[in-house]
């Protein structure tokens, strides 16, 4: 039986020192199944952005145990640290996409840490990833000629290309209207399971519940409602 990708327990987290000590995560226990889509739900300041940069590797663990794609993370190094990052997709709220580039640059730009791939295989990749997620006739225009629910399919896009083992969502919907958010957040669903890839998306958007396999709610640094 296949590992979890996602396995948490006894996570405790806290920013500051001494007197300033404030914490953030509080024995956090936490598993994502092969496949799953599990949304993080919860006010502001709450952990989730927190939690979802230590599962992604981007922050050193404090105590407890966070293992991913079967990699514990507490202790691990800056090396192993940066080798999990390129198994795992990103998709942030602000799509991050460079300007100057076009829709297939961005997403051919993933694949640059794979020297296996030559330019002509990374633009080709990009391309045929841009036309699973419905731009294969905007592979050519810059960020500035798409639309907001096109951008983050860019990113969308570029977040997969690599055929990563885990997608890690922060807000992905939250600056789009209904309609894009919902486009979005479908499409974001039905690439990764057909990839069986889980998804764990922190989300205050109440409108893509319906997406989840899983919606976890977290409240002063503890997860206190799984449905």
């Amino acid at each position: 039986m296949q590992a979890d990708p996602i396995r948490i327990a006894a996570l405790n987290y806290a920013y500051g020192e001494g007197e300033l000590l404030r914490p953030v995560l509080r024995d956090v226990a936490l598993q994502v199944g092969v496949g799953e889509v599990l949304l993080l739900t919860g006010p502001s300041g709450s952990g989730k952005t927190t939690l979802i940069t230590l599962i992604g590797a981007l922050r050193s663990m404090q105590e407890g145990s966070c293992r991913v794609l079967g990699q514990e993370l507490l202790d691990a190094s800056e090396g192993d640290r940066v080798l999990l990052r390129q198994r795992i997709g990103f998709i942030f709220q602000n799509h991050n996409l460079l300007g100057a580039l076009t829709a297939r640059q961005n997403v051919a730009m993933a694949l640059e840490v794979a020297p296996r791939f030559s330019e002509a295989e990374r633009l080709h990749r990009a391309g045929a990833m841009l036309a699973s997620v419905g731009l294969a006739e905007h592979a050519d225009r810059i960020p500035a000629k798409l639309s907001g629910g096109q951008r983050q399919r860019v990113a969308i896009a570029r977040a997969l290309v690599g055929d990563p083992g885990l997608v890690l969502a922060d807000e992905p919907t939250a600056a789009l209207d209904k309609v894009s958010g919902s486009e979005v957040a479908r499409l974001l669903r039905d690439l990764a399971k057909s990839r069986g890839v889980p998804i764990l998306m922190v989300t205050h958007d109440p409108r893509i519940l319906d997406i989840a396999d899983r919606v976890v709610t977290m409240e002063d640094g503890r997860i206190v409602e799984k449905t």
